[in-house]
Order: structure tokens, then sequence, then C-alpha cells
């Protein structure tokens, strides 16, 4: 294990964003780090703008494979992966310049193994949309059952104790990302939150996660299949991610 950022990121029908999301890493003030795409069966040749990256810098790594869904473009790059450290940034997300740096630093101070940051909101033509969101200052495995509070392109995870971690894909690309926070946050016991601005979340049109209620079935299922909760247990929570949903992305 080395020092090195592994950074994953899932393409799919990406041309519109990537490039500005190759740029904010390579814009980066932490430069120990590979960028893993995973082309998961792209279709508007997104590829090939990140091949013209490729061949400008060898720490940009391009795989290509039959679509599959965002958890397993995830895994396949998590399975190529050489660093001690994982980020995860999708390819219509960006990173403030000093991001890695800023959350490396916070890892030492907190002692974590698990970090998350504040970030941006943006639309499709970079604007803000909604208010900045800044997750919890340190959270548990129970504060994330009532509403997640980690945002995948701010996560910072360090390897090292406990080794990779791999998305859920019999989730359909439905809160596998959640379902992989509770999974960490279970080994390494809390997960803390940089107040700091380090990144902007792009929200589309036509997201799935815009439209929270088409998101109550798929979390339900986290809290009965995955979790293994009790009905009522199950419904308490649902609540809880209900009402913190709605503070969430109000604007």
């Amino acid at each position: 294990m080395t020092a090195l950022v592994s950074i994953i990121t899932p393409l799919y029908n990406g041309k519109r964003f990537v490039a500005q999301t190759i740029e904010s890493v390579l814009a980066q003030t932490f430069q120990d780090w590979e960028m893993i795409v995973v082309n998961d069966g792209s279709k508007d040749g997104c590829e090939k703008i990140v091949e013209d990256y490729v061949q400008k810098d060898p720490r940009i790594k391009l795989f290509n494979k039959e679509n599959g869904g965002s958890a397993s473009a995830r895994n396949y790059g998590i399975k190529q992966a050489s660093g001690r450290y994982f980020a995860f940034l999708d390819s219509d997300d960006v990173w403030e310049p000093h991001f890695l740096e800023s959350q490396l630093f916070f890892m030492k101070q907190t002692g974590g193994k698990l970090v998350c940051s504040a970030h941006k909101r943006i639309d499709e033509e970079n604007k803000e949309c909604l208010k900045p969101f800044y997750p919890p200052q340190k959270a548990t495995y129970t504060d994330l059952l009532k509403t997640c509070s980690i945002s995948c392109l701010t996560v910072l995870y360090d390897s090292e104790p406990y080794g990779k971690f791999y998305f859920r894909e019999d989730l359909g690309s439905l809160r596998d990302d959640y379902a992989l926070w509770l999974e960490i946050i279970k080994k390494v016991g809390v997960v803390y939150g940089n107040q700091e601005i380090l990144g902007s979340y792009r929200i589309l049109s036509n997201q799935v996660t815009a439209k929270k209620y088409k998101m109550i079935k798929p979390q339900y299922g986290i809290y009965r299949k995955v979790e293994k909760l009790g009905v009522f247990r199950s419904l308490y929570y649902l609540c809880w991610w209900g009402v913190k949903g709605q503070i969430k992305y109000r604007k």
C-alpha cells in the first residue's frame, strides 16, 4: 500500500461533462493519484474524449466493458485500482482543486478511515440550483440509517485496515452507494464530515435520485433486504429518511 489515491469514475454516455470532470482531477494540488475511468458500454462516443486524456497523462486509465450499471462499473474500477485511498467521482461531477489535499489532511486530523465533505449542487449549466450541502461533523451507523449524509463525490476511504469494499450490483445501481457506506461504517465506526465545500454535485433534469418519491421502495429495500431490519424498524427509519430528505433538497 502507498499513499496513492485511486479515483474511480464510471462513464456512461457522459460526453457532455466528462472533460470537465477530468480537468478537475488534473487541477488537484495533490498529485499522487490514478484516475480509473470505466466506460460502461457508452453509445455517444464519450470514451474518445477520455482516450485523448489518456495519451496526455498516464495516470488516467480507461477500461471498456459491456453495460452493467454504475455499481458494476465502479466494481470493475476498484478491481483495477492499486492505491491505498479510494475516491469516487462520477463523470458529471467536479472537485475543487484542493479536494484531495484537504480530505487527506482532514483524515489525518480526525484519525478517520472514512470521510466526506460539504459540496455545491449545480445544474446542467454549472449554476448552483440548491444551497450547498453540509454533512454532520460526525455520523454513526444509526445516524446513516436515518439519512444518507454521505455524498459519493466527496468520499475518501482508507483501505489499509479493512481492504477493498465493493458496491452491491444486485441493487440495480439504486442506493448501491448508500449500502456501501453502511457496510464500511460498520467496520470503521464513524464517518467524519469536512465542513469545507470541496466539490460540485450535478443534478440533472432526468436524475432518478432527484425525484425522491421514486426512491422510497429502494430505500425500504436497503433496510429490509440488505440490513435485515424488521418491518417496524424499517418503517421508522424510512420516516426519518423521508423527512430529512425533504430538508436536504429544499431550495
